[in-house]
């Protein structure tokens, strides 16, 4: 027997060449080659196996082929690496030793120190196997046996997805399963365990006979979630364990029992549809309240309660869509007591449910909305019978292109339908004409000339106008033309990094007085505030139920600093006066008299870190504050303060009660995995704490618990002043919804 030995460090190259040519031309060149690389190539040809190694050696009588040093040996998508390989040719079988690695197409590595593998690398045993999943989770086995390249059974494992401790590896991870029996399927996608422990720190926590996951291939499977468990005075101890159901690759569902101990079981929901031409998502909640007679109505205690709040969107074409809302909860307070606020959908009144069915279309400088609009009143004080039906309601509006000289005119329809069952029913056409003309003077002051036309028509019906008069019904119209001029003159000074920027700004308004009679309602009006953001409005009102008319000059001027690096500090303060006080604008609103009350505005950000905002009225008479408010957020995560206060007057006309309240969060990322935060609100004018939360939370590669203490003092019928405390415990990779987690459209 002679036995040839060579070094080949091209032989990889060489069998790519080889295995192209032709097979009856691989003899021929077979019968004038060593030994040894006729053997390889036999292999590649034949099997489909590509070896390269430091050295390799050829037995021709036993026909074995064994390689030793920085070994490779390809088959398909799988590549096997080790100090020695040994490959039986008759029986088909390769043997590894030393520093063993296993590349599977999957991402997964399988680390060893002997294998025994049929020639395709689908088969055999491997003793002290270890493995690096595509997700990083690790598996330790003494060891293993592989099966049709898709399946690895396992025996006496452990598995954790955390790393190692840098400064001791031999310490137990954070968490980590021990199981006698493990098998990887990769075709079903699945780790089952059996007879498994569930390790804290290398503690014993949890013994079951059974426990299966998804392998790290696996986006989105059926299964359970992380619960949460928690107590609060309302409900008592509670526990929700939510169900994650994977229907299609662009539909979920999740399902929550939530147990308490004093409300009974409540169901929670969520549905999730992606569809090629829009989406739609879906929330609810149904609870069986019998125990509880805390709240009661005309008719008895509430039996049934719970909620939906729903959203969806459709493409038509290219230019039309269609969407709706639905937001419905079955008594007033049922979302607050059962913790499901974020759920709500709050109009501008500060205390509804909001509902709509829409379509809606954009082309070019064109858009068109056709809806319907209905409100659910969650305060003690509304009544349903008051509540308005919107249908329907259709807006349409047009900007045109800016014509040679720059100008450009606008267009803007509105037209609604407003019903109640009892008080006043609205029935209003609208339409509103601009144009517009800027220009820039030689020496760089800016002049904006405007005019427009409003023309409104109501047919209203009790419409309720005071005491002293009858409720109407009937037509009314106005016609309101206006005609402005705005003037501001930007001066700019560069120092050094530094951009210093002063721009005085002035504007005159010509309009008639009258255009507010009492046969016209005001629906969409009715929470008017004078501040920075509408001073130098033509038009201040944000609906089209009230006009601002009357002679009037608006004045006042922004200066600003602003540094390279991206700092800066800005100011604006104005002032208006009005020719002719009349009534127009209520008492208390800052524009009740000739001269208004001065707003203004800092904003102050010199770095990164650190964001103050402020926003005032003053009295002209004497500077005292009829409005102030701060927002401040400063601090990088390690340590962060964000802060906002606010108070201002009632005015006469509006629905909401003077306020002066703050609040707070103190928020740290105290560590590498740990974050805490602290949280307020306090009513200023009450003395009183509303509410306080308290957060921390720890959250690594491969756990997440998080705390949550809150306390709330108010009170609104059957809701109490509350103390509840939240835990949710995640470890990662047996079961949880990533921030990540979306839905395909296929």
């Amino acid at each position: 027997m002679t036995r040839h030995y060579y070094i080949l460090p091209a032989v990889s190259l060489l069998l790519t060449v080889l295995a192209a040519l032709p097979a009856n031309s691989l003899a021929a060149v077979d019968a004038q080659m060593p030994e040894t690389v006729r053997a390889v190539d036999a292999g590649a040809e034949e099997e489909g196996v590509r070896f390269t190694a430091d050295e390799m050696q050829h037995d021709g009588d036993l026909d074995i082929i064994t390689a030793r040093g920085n070994v490779h040996l390809n088959y398909e998508e799988r590549v096997l690496r080790a100090d020695t390989i040994i490959y039986n040719r008759r029986q088909d079988l390769v043997s590894a030793s030393g520093n063993i690695t296993l590349l599977e197409p999957t991402g997964e590595v399988i680390f060893a120190e002997f294998m025994e593998l049929t020639g395709d690398i689908r088969h055999g045993i491997i003793r002290d196997l270890r493995s690096i999943l595509s997700d990083r989770s690790r598996i330790a086995a003494a060891g293993g046996r592989l099966s049709e390249g898709n399946r690895t059974d396992m025996r006496q494992v452990v598995y954790s997805p955390c790393e190692l401790c840098i400064e001791d590896p031999s310490r137990p991870p954070l968490w980590q399963l021990k199981a006698i029996k493990v098998v990887h399927d990769k075709s079903r996608q699945t780790i089952e365990y059996t007879d498994a422990w569930l390790e804290l720190a290398g503690i014993p926590i949890l013994y079951t006979p059974y426990l299966s996951h998804p392998d790290p291939t696996v986006k989105r499977r059926s299964g359970f979630l992380a619960p949460s468990i928690g107590s609060s005075n309302a409900l008592g101890a509670r526990v929700a364990t939510p169900y994650f159901l994977n229907i299609a690759s662009n539909a979920d569902a999740t399902i929550t029992p939530i147990v308490t101990t004093k409300q009974g079981i409540v169901l929670g929901t969520e549905y999730r549809h992606k569809f090629v031409e829009g989406e739609l998502t879906a929330r609810g909640s149904i609870a069986e309240n019998e125990s509880d007679a805390d709240y009661e109505t005309e008719e008895g205690s509430f039996g049934v309660r719970g909620h939906i709040a729903a959203k969806g969107r459709f493409d038509l074409d290219d230019t039309w869509r269609w969407g709706f809302d639905l937001n419905r909860a079955s008594d007033d307070t049922y979302m607050s007591r059962f913790g499901f606020s974020s759920d709500r959908t709050i109009s501008n009144s500060g205390g509804s449910l909001t509902s709509q069915l829409f379509a809606e279309g954009f082309r070019e400088r064109n858009y068109v909305y056709v809806g319907t609009t209905t409100f659910q009143g969650l305060q003690e004080t509304d009544n349903d019978d008051t509540i308005p039906l919107i249908l329907p309601l259709v807006e349409y509006n047009h900007e045109s292109k800016p014509g040679r000289l720059g100008g450009k005119t606008n267009l803007d329809v509105n037209i609604l339908s407003l019903t109640r069952n009892e008080g006043t029913d609205t029935h209003r056409v609208s339409m509103r004409g601009g144009w517009q003309l800027p220009y820039i003077a030689p020496k760089g002051d800016i002049y904006t000339l405007s005019a427009s036309l409003n023309a409104d028509f109501y047919q209203v019906n009790s419409l309720s106008r005071g005491e002293m008069k009858d409720d109407y019904s009937g037509i009314a119209y106005r016609l309101m033309p206006q005609v402005a001029l705005d003037w501001r003159y930007p001066f700019v000074r560069q120092e050094g990094s530094v951009y210093q920027m002063f721009e005085p700004i002035a504007a005159v308004v010509l309009s008639p007085y009258g255009g507010n009679p009492d046969k016209i309602p005001n629906e969409d009006s009715l929470n008017f505030e004078f501040d920075d953001t509408n001073l130098f409005s033509t038009n201040r009102f944000s609906g089209i139920d009230k006009v601002e008319g009357g002679p009037r000059v608006n004045y006042g001027f922004k200066w600003g600093v602003f540094g390279e690096q991206g700092g800066s500090t800005s100011l604006l303060v104005g002032q208006s006066y009005r020719y002719k006080v009349d009534d127009t604008f209520a008492a208390g609103s800052g524009l009740d008299d000739n001269f208004s009350d001065i707003v203004g505005r800092v904003h102050v950000s010199p770095k990164k870190n650190l964001d103050v905002y402020y926003r005032t009225r003053l009295s002209k008479d004497n500077l005292e504050a009829r409005r102030n408010e701060i927002n401040m957020s400063a601090g990088p995560p390690s340590l962060n303060v964000t802060t906002r206060y606010i108070y201002f007057d009632r005015q006469e006309d509006s629905e909401f009660a003077g306020r002066e309240e703050i609040n707070g969060t103190l928020s740290s990322q105290l560590s590498r995995y740990w974050h805490g935060s602290l949280s307020g609100t306090r009513d200023m004018d009450a003395d009183e704490l509303r509410s306080m939360r308290l957060g921390l939370t720890y959250e690594d590669e491969c756990f997440l618990l998080s705390t949550n203490l809150s306390r709330t003092t108010f009170e609104d019928r059957d809701l109490q002043p509350e103390d509840s405390i939240m835990f949710r415990i995640v470890f990662k990779t047996l079961g949880e919804v990533a921030p990540s987690t979306s839905l395909s459209t296929q």
